[in-house]
């Protein structure tokens, strides 16, 4: 998985239920461009994570074994986010070097829930 792809993750989270069309992808993915989660897709079957397959004019996408192997490493991770959430926003919101953000400026205890790890640690299957 490319760690430079914020989306990699949520696509993965996304197909464990089962192979998605490209249409159903951007249903939870909301805040994705087709452009970058057509690039996300390229680069995870690239990857061996996941497999595209056409038939007639039908194309899903679903997860390859490899692909599947992951998930249980990432729900460890979202379930370490979890339970160190409080401690991850106070660092966060308390950091000399992080830059200030415009949920911090307003005096925001956190930030959107469905945007970038969160949206990973709360997935509901």
């Amino acid at each position: 998985m490319r760690f430079g792809d914020k989306w990699a993750g949520m696509v993965i989270r996304c197909l464990e239920g089962g192979p998605r069309r490209f249409s159903e992808l951007r249903v939870p993915l909301r805040g994705v461009t087709a452009k970058v989660l057509t690039r996300s897709l390229r680069k995870l079957a690239a990857d061996g994570l996941i497999r595209r397959s056409a038939q007639a004019r039908r194309v899903e996408y679903e997860l390859t074994p490899l692909g599947r192997s992951l998930l249980g490493p990432m729900e460890v991770a979202c379930a370490w986010a979890r339970e160190h959430w409080e401690e991850l926003l106070d660092a966060r919101e308390g950091g000399a070097a992080a830059e200030p953000t415009p949920d911090t400026l307003r005096g925001r205890r956190t930030a959107a829930p469905e945007r970038g790890v969160a949206r990973l640690v709360n997935h509901q299957s």
